[in-house]
């Protein structure tokens, strides 16, 4: 397993980060323990979850999937210190989940202390903002015309930012959190971050988790750049755009119990003509080179410039064996000129 520094923290991570987030939906505790302990006899240090799941997100799902990982550290707490913990607090928008409102500092003091007591741990090594209080251009929301920027108000946001960063100070000196990220934020969410810990001294962002995959690379360059140049760890979620890139929903089909036979909060936005087109070339592409689509696709994520780990999920062992095996294969320059070949005529089909 090879490793990276997640921004400045000094924590030295592996590059695959184990996501957990059908833990307790789709998967059992049973399920969850063969995976904790699969990753990390990998080699896997890095495991991300949420207070919103497991998913698809319900009141009855909520908290969830960080019950289960705390029962699994209830049982073996001398192996807490093997591995990054990171967590997240859910943004507005989820009425069962503090009324539906924005992230506050009071928000994130007790949500810190609900997460610990699920987790079962005196300590989250990165806590991530799951989504920021202004709308952000994630969720295929990337397209001109889809939101607007000119109707936020800037220094309301800024002092918003400010107050959950004054929290997060305090919860990083009381020992709660050691660092602090973001998730599906921006290049200017990124930057306002860093210059009022600058101005205020108070904890700086250690990284950013974004969709990314080679259906949905919108980070690319602008984003990765910013993240390259202030030191912020970049992390892409969703590197199979929600298992597509594997091919197993092509032709509309739904294999039982995959993630898109569940309802979808967002709905089934990646499934688009070109999307499957795309995804039908890239097996294409994998068969020539002897690969299976889902390695081709994490493969090549591992690869892009400014990439510090990528979170993978599964839901079966042998998905997961799969998976991890792909950070394993370096890909050849013919493979990369092929899959490029692609990408050039889907740059962005969804």
């Amino acid at each position: 397993m090879k490793y990276s520094t997640l921004g400045r923290t000094g924590l030295e991570v592996s590059r695959v980060c184990l996501g957990t987030m059908t833990w307790g939906t789709q998967n059992t505790q049973e399920d969850a323990d063969a995976q904790i302990e699969y990753a990390l006899a990998q080699g896997i240090n890095f495991f991300d979850t949420a207070e919103m799941y497991s998913v698809p997100p319900t009141p009855e799902s909520y908290g969830k999937t960080e019950t289960i990982i705390g029962d699994w550290l209830s049982r073996n707490p001398h192996r807490r210190d093997e591995f990054v913990l990171a967590t997240k607090i859910a943004g507005n928008g989820l009425r069962y989940i503090r009324g539906g409102g924005d992230i506050t500092g009071e928000a994130i003091i007790s949500s810190i202390d609900a997460s610990l007591e699920r987790l079962q741990t005196d300590y989250i090594d990165l806590y991530q903002m799951h989504w920021p209080n202004r709308t952000t251009p994630h969720f295929a929301k990337h397209h001109p015309g889809r939101i607007t920027f000119t109707d936020v108000d800037t220094e309301a946001h800024k002092a918003q930012m400010l107050e959950i960063l004054q929290a997060l100070d305090e919860s990083v000196k009381a020992g709660k959190i050691r660092h602090f990220g973001l998730s599906d934020d921006t290049t200017w969410g990124i930057s306002e971050y860093v210059k009022l810990s600058e101005k205020h001294g108070l904890a700086r962002v250690a990284s950013i988790q974004n969709e990314f995959s080679l259906l949905h690379a919108k980070d690319w360059p602008y984003l990765i750049e910013q993240c390259v140049r202030d030191d912020v760890a970049y992390l892409p979620w969703s590197p199979l755009a929600a298992g597509a890139l594997t091919g197993k929903y092509l032709n509309g089909a739904r294999p039982e119990g995959s993630r898109w036979s569940y309802a979808q909060r967002n709905g089934l936005f990646r499934d688009t003509e070109l999307s499957n087109a795309a995804i039908a070339e890239y097996c294409d592409v994998a068969q020539k080179h002897g690969l299976m689509p889902a390695q081709l696709a994490l493969a090549w994520c591992d690869q892009v410039d400014g990439v510090t780990s990528t979170i993978i999920g599964a839901t079966k062992m042998d998905q997961l064996i799969e998976d991890i095996g792909a950070f394993e294969i370096a890909l050849s320059d013919d493979v990369l000129k092929d899959v490029a070949d692609v990408f050039k005529r889907y740059p962005m089909p969804y």
